[in-house]
């Protein structure tokens, strides 16, 4: 497959999760990126600066639900790939304000589908096209502590907004591949962490409440258990679905490092009191818990067995690795998240989601 791959359309390229992936093909491969995204508070162009002038990458700023401007788009660079990250992502966010969560992620995956679609049909060999649509685990519902992992063939039962939209968008890809013949993939992966992830986050959110002196705020007993993996182990997951998938066929991918948030937050507080540690007390004494989330699901798990068996991926990064190389990236790259610490953004808020 990967042969036959010329251009990508990456949407929501200046996200967290986007940032990973491009700049991944940008060293590893030869494609051609066209970063579409419409910059929202979570996306940001300055995390691709460093590509702006390089001759395999065109960012286009257009929202994924402006039918006719994609139209042009796949017109102008006739792409022979569309991995689709474009999303709302934030449960908290799709708690109090579910409206722009259904308009992103339901309708925008709508109308790049038909757009998609359209180009398609357009083409002479349709089987060298792929619709790569990105998702998550939250579509799966939750797990008692004795439940074994999601698989790809896991009920949906999405319990917040946000998971709903999504549990929405994969069946709106799987129908385009059912009804309309279109060449699609589907990977839905756990919680991702690392560089450049917006500090609404769990974990980015905790680094820098700690370095500011403030409560770091944990959801009920923080015993909900979530898999974390590294955005940069994810992006080349991703590459190789695209590359060596079965189209039509559901890839689930994770980092095999179940955690509890309070282990997690713990964790953050011992790893920065080794980094940069506090003249008197520790880290761990800011720990604050507070009223659980509406809805607050216990447990995901994700069984990584069938694309470790088919197409041979497997995560680079234990938790602790790559926990420790995410907090020292924060320390270090203050100007990046400086910015972000404005009227928009409110640092008492905590998240556990995704992208």
């Amino acid at each position: 497959m990967s042969g036959n791959l010329k251009t990508i359309f990456i949407t929501g390229g200046c996200g967290f999760i986007g940032t990973h992936l491009i700049n991944y093909l940008i060293n590893k491969t030869n494609y051609n990126i066209v970063n579409i995204d419409k910059i929202t508070y979570a996306g940001s162009g300055k995390n691709l600066d460093d590509l702006k002038d390089h001759p395999r990458y065109i960012f286009e700023a257009v929202d994924i639900c402006d039918g006719p401007l994609l139209d042009k788009l796949f017109s102008i660079h006739k792409p022979d790939a569309v991995i689709h990250m474009a999303a709302e992502t934030h449960v908290d966010r799709s708690i109090d304000a579910p409206a722009a969560f259904l308009n992103t992620n339901i309708m925008g995956t709508y109308t790049l589908l038909e757009v998609s679609r359209a180009y398609w049909n357009t083409l002479e060999n349709k089987g060298n096209f792929r619709f790569h649509h990105i998702s998550t685990d939250e579509v799966y519902g939750d797990l008692s502590l004795s439940d074994p992992a999601f698989t790809e063939t896991t009920a949906y039962a999405p319990h917040s907004p946000y998971s709903a939209s999504k549990a929405s968008s994969d069946h709106l890809v799987r129908a385009w591949h059912h009804t309309y013949g279109l060449p699609v993939l589907i990977t839905n992966c756990s919680n991702n962490y690392g560089p450049y992830q917006f500090p609404e986050k769990l974990i980015p959110h905790m680094i820098l409440n700690a370095l500011h002196g403030r409560p770091l705020p944990v959801y009920g007993d923080g015993r909900q258990i979530r898999d974390w993996l590294y955005a940069g182990d994810h992006a080349e997951a991703l590459l190789t679905v695209l590359e060596k998938g079965e189209i039509g066929e559901t890839y689930n991918i994770g980092g095999k490092s179940e955690m509890t948030n309070l282990d997690v937050v713990q964790m953050i507080c011992d790893i920065l009191q080794d980094m940069r540690p506090l003249q008197s007390g520790h880290y761990r004494d800011l720990v604050k818990f507070v009223s659980d989330r509406p809805g607050h699901d216990r447990r995901y798990a994700i069984d990584t067995g069938k694309i470790n068996r088919e197409l041979g991926w497997q995560p680079r990064h234990n938790f602790e690795q790559g926990l420790r190389e995410t907090v020292q990236w924060y320390l270090d790259h203050e100007g990046w998240w400086q910015n972000l610490l404005d009227d928009q953004y409110k640092l008492e808020r905590i998240g556990t989601s995704k992208q």
